[in-house]
């Protein structure tokens, strides 16, 4: 299977608010580097992506985010700030229905909706390359009529058209779902197997009858993002019955995860794309530090193996996975599951 990716996201390590401390992101370089290595050690080959599509950018994020990304960190410096990474210290809660701030501080809490998500010197280059990877990614499968892994980090399934959130900045998997319409398919269908729920993704195509997306994942009730990924969402307008949440409790193992996969695929089946996305979290893993399903390093093949009844041409698109030393490993096992050799 061919990767797209790049090393342009190294500078990129900003710091969250976890458990009332201020710490160094779960979501750091190193993820990348050990699925490099584990995707070497298979002999995948290696390509890097082109010259990102503004355009297609804007077909999935306001143009007045992407303007407010590409610039926060220099507001923020101009404003007299010192510390390492911008983050928002106040967001519009229930009836603060005002206009959009003006400042960068209250900008910040405009655009973002949790404080695991700050911007650094480098964060806007760093979400720009990797939407170019998703970008790439799209074009090499629809040219080969084949699957293509798209090594993006930072992750994107969390970002929606104006908000960054979960490590998200750019919505990787709405970026490749639009190149797929925009080459040529007629219905795409995105498949999030992710730990957390892809609210960005949910957001982005929540009034549209031309982008499916199924979502199985932790119950919001109990895990982040908490405010949508519920089964009572199934789409809106045009989009109405186009949505799929499969929302499962903490504790959940390879038996019952598979169950909620095989429902997710034959609801993509009905739909009758003609390609599909995976958001590819491994954050299923038993031993990952944030997340409460119980998934083995041998189930992620028999993962992989099942998503081959999804239409070609098939991109992934790696979102989650905090538990590093397998990360590689348990991305290699889906994707050598799918394609073995």
């Amino acid at each position: 299977m061919q990767v797209i990716r790049s090393d342009i996201h190294r500078r990129h390590h900003c710091a969250e608010l976890d458990g009332g401390k201020i710490i160094d992101s779960w979501e750091h370089p190193g993820r990348a580097d050990m699925v490099d290595r584990a995707t070497d050690e298979v002999d995948m080959a290696v390509s890097p992506p082109a010259v990102l599509d503004r355009r297609l950018l804007e077909s999935v994020h306001d143009p007045g985010y992407l303007a407010f990304l590409e610039t926060a960190w220099t507001r923020w410096v101009d404003a007299g700030h010192t510390t390492a990474c911008a983050m928002a210290f106040t967001w519009p809660a229930r009836r603060m229905t005002g206009p959009a701030p003006t400042t960068i501080d209250g900008l910040l809490g405009h655009h973002s909706f949790a404080a695991d998500c700050s911007i650094g010197a480098h964060t806007w280059p760093a979400a720009a390359e990797s939407a170019a990877i998703a970008q790439t990614a799209a074009d090499r499968a629809v040219d080969a009529a084949s699957a293509v892994f798209a090594r993006c980090r930072p992750p994107g399934h969390h970002a929606s058209r104006d908000q960054f959130g979960g490590y998200c900045y750019l919505n990787n998997a709405a970026v490749v779902a639009q190149r797929l319409r925009d080459r040529g398919h007629d219905k795409v269908a995105i498949l999030d197997i992710d730990y957390h729920h892809g609210n960005g993704t949910q957001d982005i195509f929540y009034e549209r009858e031309d982008v499916v997306f199924a979502s199985l994942h932790a119950d919001p009730r109990r895990e982040f993002p908490y405010f949508l990924g519920h089964a009572d969402e199934t789409g809106r307008g045009d989009g109405a019955g186009a949505n799929l949440n499969l929302p499962l409790p903490h504790g959940t193992g390879a038996s019952d995860w598979l169950a909620a996969l095989d429902t997710a695929l034959g609801w993509i089946t009905d739909a009758a794309p003609t390609a599909a996305v995976v958001s590819l979290g491994v954050d299923t893993y038993h031993d990952d530090p944030i997340s409460r399903f119980t998934l083995a390093t041998d189930d992620f093949p028999e993962v992989g193996r099942r998503l081959r009844r999804l239409p070609d041409p098939v991109v992934f698109v790696l979102e989650g996975g905090y538990a590093t030393e397998q990360l590689g490993v348990n991305v290699v096992g889906v994707l050598r599951g799918f394609e073995p050799g």
